[in-house]
């Protein structure tokens, strides 16, 4: 048996079916980002102010998709990647069908619970996908690809829902647009995507079929050392769960926030738009640089720009303000998003790697809801909005602390090669 080769230009053509499942996968997410929240009150009437209600969406988002890619990453390594991708859209087709005939508010939280299956399978898949067949130095490119990729079609999907909700109704113009994004992600996904586990199986392994490899460690293991057992490994994981507050802070509040200062709706969705797009195509700069200096140094320094930047949201006013506010606040997120996970593909082993890419995920997107309860809770005992940013630009500073504590560099070049274990430094 010829084993598979490795790296991005070897396997350009799986590189870019991947590449282009994550830009479908975030466009499917972005379009719930903007409109939704910004209409709940006459769309819905969730009460203005009500924003421990609004947040339950996001709260049920958070919970399901972090639960999901923990079943990701345990699931693909017996099955394989791809038949959990296609589940991930199968997943996701009722979605733009329950917000167009959505009577109540209910109907739009169980329309993003299944949202995030469609998000925890299909995303993870596509990371841990790309992963199984790149070089340990390119990494950081891998991760910064793919994170531009999802991430720009988040803020596109703002964008564009934005203007469909101003010509068609925020109902007709989601389910035109939904329907559209799915039938291509799954269609590509069938017809496109290739299995990509035979490239971190050995060439001796003939015989090997998914869930006959003994060796794996149990997945209540890999947990542990994701959440406290490994320092590192866990400085990660909290930092990931943390680094989520400010996604779910633009999802619900930023939109909230400007509707209540009168912005118009497509201004919105350019406001919220532009921090995704520079998140997005940031990450081409920040994912390959952290092949060269290191993943430490950008992920500290990102969740500190991140506070700086969500803290800018409610000291500046004007559209000018909040677009650079927006701005900075995306570079943060540049500089961290893609090189936390990177900095968790490089201590994990090639057979377990996509369950601590699952489980890191699990964390991170467990913020989701604890971010969205925390932000809420702020706002509603301190009897304005503002509280949920201030909120929000603490946990960054004192999340980025504790990285800077507890972490460490982990780069092929420049890793330690302690064993992992209790409290390591490795």
């Amino acid at each position: 048996m010829i084993e598979p080769q490795i790296g991005i230009v070897a396997n350009r053509s799986q590189f870019g079916h991947q590449l282009l499942q994550v830009l479908l996968v975030g466009l499917t997410l972005g379009m719930v980002r903007t409109v939704v929240p910004a209409l709940a009150e006459s769309e819905f009437d969730v009460a203005r102010g009500s924003i421990l209600l609004l947040s339950s969406f996001v709260v049920a988002f958070g919970l399901v998709k972090g639960v999901l890619n923990f079943v990701a990453g345990h699931l693909s390594e017996r099955v394989g990647r791809k038949p959990v991708l296609l589940a991930g859209w199968v997943a996701a087709f009722p979605v733009p069908f329950l917000i167009y005939f959505a009577p109540t508010w209910s109907w739009i939280v169980a329309a993003t619970v299944l949202l995030g299956v469609n998000q925890g399978l299909c995303w993870s898949m596509s990371q841990t996908a790309k992963l199984d067949f790149t070089r340990p130095d390119q990494r950081g490119l891998t991760l910064g690809l793919n994170e531009f990729a999802g991430y720009a079609g988040v803020a596109a999907a703002g964008i564009v829902t934005a203007y469909l909700t101003e010509s068609l109704g925020m109902r007709v113009g989601l389910l035109v647009f939904g329907i559209a994004v799915i039938a291509a992600g799954t269609l590509l996904a069938v017809f496109g995507v290739r299995e990509t586990l035979p490239f971190i199986r050995p060439s001796a392994d003939r015989n090997w079929s998914p869930g006959q490899d003994e060796s794996l460690p149990g997945t209540w293991a890999v947990f542990a050392l994701m959440s406290w057992r490994d320092r590192r490994l866990a400085a990660l994981s909290q930092a990931g769960l943390v680094e989520k507050f400010v996604d779910a802070l633009v999802w619900v509040v930023l939109p909230v926030h400007l509707f209540a200062e009168g912005v118009p709706l497509p201004q919105i969705g350019w406001i919220a738009g532009t921090y995704g797009v520079v998140w997005g195509l940031a990450q081409l700069l920040t994912g390959p640089l952290s092949d060269r200096i290191g993943r430490h140094v950008l992920n500290v320094g990102g969740m500190w720009v991140c506070a700086i930047g969500t803290a800018l949201m409610v000291l500046l006013e004007g559209f000018a303000g909040w677009t650079a506010s927006a701005a900075l606040t995306g570079f943060g997120m540049a500089m961290l998003y893609p090189n936390l996970s990177a900095a968790v593909a490089d201590i994990a082993e090639p057979t377990w790697r996509g369950s601590a890419i699952g489980i890191y995920r699990f964390w991170r997107d467990l913020g989701y809801a604890i971010g969205a309860l925390g932000f809420g809770l702020a706002a509603s005992l301190a009897g304005t909005l503002d509280a949920a940013f201030w909120f929000v630009a603490g946990s960054m500073l004192a999340s980025g602390a504790l990285l800077a504590l507890w972490g460490g560099e982990s780069h092929p070049s420049m890793l330690d090669k302690a064993p992992i274990g209790p409290w390591s430094s490795r």
